[in-house]
């Protein structure tokens, strides 16, 4: 019984995970569209960037 509970939980993280997937590969392609040239890498850089200065305004 065991082996059937990880099985269906191993299934259910599985659709989480493409889930997550397509999310992310969506989310990328909206960004590049809008100009951040390469998506979610894009964005992260900037928002370090901006939290970096932030805290540099801080001191």
């Amino acid at each position: 019984m065991e082996k059937d509970k990880i099985l269906k939980r191993i299934s259910e993280l599985e659709t989480i995970n493409d889930q997550l997937v397509t999310e992310l590969s969506y989310l990328d392609q909206l960004l590049k569209q809008i100009g951040f040239e390469q998506g979610l890498v894009t964005l992260k850089a900037a928002a370090q960037e901006l939290m970096e200065e932030e805290k540099n305004e801080g001191i």
